[in-house]
């Protein structure tokens, strides 16, 4: 197995390399140079079968020989080993079609942990194989950066720097980060938004020379693990509501894109999904390309669904790939042409997107309704994240016959205070995070400066 970059410029790797670079050095985001594809035979074999031997039956097409099959079977199953349902990824029902894929019951109660427990393993197997050390520098809009530093903290050959946008995510995700006391992991809270700390955090990939010889590491899902790790609860969710017998639906709330492209990259391996379905809050820019071809650049507002406040979705360059036919060429110079004024889609691929993917995007009043209704009806109490794609699933959905999987994020504990403001008095908060709101935090407060950003990681270096 052979991965490339979007934008052509870089060498061939194989995952060993993509596991513990992330960003492609010409500043693409690497994919494989072919997916596997699952007939109605193999998927129909995986019903029946545990979360973990699912990951471990579509993991091993993405690795090569990169690991041995019986290590890849201890890292898969190290990394579910903490999350506190058996079931990985239980589903509810919400009503006649209506499925909640419950994705938060990972030490960090939230989904990014599905990923990253796996490529924190993974990331360690390789150093240790190495015998090297490498630098973690990740910006998170809110749930990433808990759930980076849970899967890296124990690591003897990582140092970890997280960049979260100061006052900018709740405080539940933001103590999760801060109150973790360790020689290893460094917390930045970033006088800007998060698309400033992602930009600090690509400019840091592309020129690495501050680190004198240092591997850095991206674990933000520009990482191609993240998309292939998330792959697998779309495939597990589908089989257990009857794939590939019968179609099956996805909404997704999305930000940076990772999320639902793992989606189309399961429907890309024969996973008979009929719909995807991108729900958004008001920072809207992946609806507003689907509605009206509109790729501009707009002022970031700030929401009570935090992790969803992004204004540019990195992972979008990688849909853009296959949209262009895998056209780096045509791809490279986007990306150039972005930098400097808003560009357009070109008819074809605008027509594929529209083709491929509904949309809908959500305001603040509308998510603190519908928590409310949602309640009512179901009694389940969902996180805001998770309410939009709720809300959005029931604007767009065209086949309500074929059954519809809401993807639930977060626990709604972890966004306490919007819950508050429903009314709602019946969420009930985990010993966890009510043990986080007493512990003493660290973080470094720093300006969305390049330089002030290397300097400190250098001079907690060496």
């Amino acid at each position: 197995m052979r991965y490339i970059s979007t934008r052509g410029k870089s060498p061939y790797v194989d995952f060993e390399e993509v596991v513990i670079s992330g960003l492609a050095r010409d500043g693409g985001l690497y994919v494989p140079e072919t997916l596997p594809y699952f007939s109605y035979k193999e998927l129909r074999s995986l019903s029946g079968l545990s979360y973990i031997d699912i990951a471990f039956f579509i993991i091993r097409n993405f690795i090569g020989k990169s690991i041995s099959e019986e290590n890849l079977k201890y890292i898969i199953k190290k990394s579910y080993a903490n999350f506190s349902h058996k079931a990985i990824v239980p589903i509810k029902q919400l009503g006649k079609n209506n499925f909640l894929l419950e994705l938060f019951h990972g030490p960090t109660l939230a989904f990014k942990d599905i990923a990253l427990q796996l490529l924190g393993n993974l990331l360690d197997y390789f150093l240790k194989k190495r015998k090297e050390k490498a630098i973690i520098i990740c910006a998170t809009s809110g749930d990433t950066g808990s759930a980076a530093i849970e899967g890296c903290r124990y690591s003897e050959n990582i140092d970890i720097f997280i960049l979260h946008p100061y006052n900018m995510v709740s405080e539940v995700q933001r103590r999760q980060m801060t109150t973790v006391l360790a020689d290893n992991v460094h917390n930045i809270a970033i006088e800007g938004n998060f698309d400033d700390a992602q930009a600090m955090v690509k400019a840091c990939f592309i020129n690495q020379s501050f680190l004198n010889g240092t591997r850095l590491i991206a674990v933000n899902s520009i990482n191609w693990v993240r998309i292939m790790a998330q792959t697998v609860y779309y495939i597990t969710s589908a089989i257990n509501l009857g794939a590939p017998d019968r179609e099956i639906s996805f909404t997704v709330p999305s930000a940076n894109f990772g999320n639902i492209l793992a989606g189309y990259f399961a429907r890309r391996m024969g996973l008979p999904i009929r719909q995807l379905v991108i729900a958004t809050n008001a920072n809207d820019i992946i609806h507003r390309i689907i509605s009206n071809n509109d790729f501009s650049k707009r002022p970031l507002i700030n929401t009570i669904a935090p992790s969803m406040d992004i204004v540019i979705s990195s992972n979008f360059e990688r849909l853009l790939y296959y949209l262009y036919s895998k056209n780096s060429y045509v791809i490279n110079n986007l990306y150039n042409k972005y930098n400097k004024a808003n560009i357009l889609l070109s008819i074809k691929p605008l027509e594929k997107l529209r083709s491929l993917f509904s949309s809908g995007s959500v305001n603040d009043e509308t998510i603190l309704s519908f928590i409310i209704d949602t309640f009512k009806c179901t009694g389940e109490i969902l996180d805001p994240h998770t309410t939009i794609a709720y809300y959005v699933s029931k604007l767009c959905n065209k086949y309500t016959k074929l059954p519809m999987v809401i993807l639930g994020t977060a626990h709604p504990a972890k966004f306490f205070e919007s819950i508050k403001k429903t009314g709602i008095n019946e969420n009930k908060v985990p010993s966890a995070i009510n043990n986080l709101l007493i512990k003493k935090e660290y973080f470094k407060k720093m300006p969305a400066n390049i330089k002030v950003l290397q300097n400190y990681i250098i001079n907690k270096k060496y």
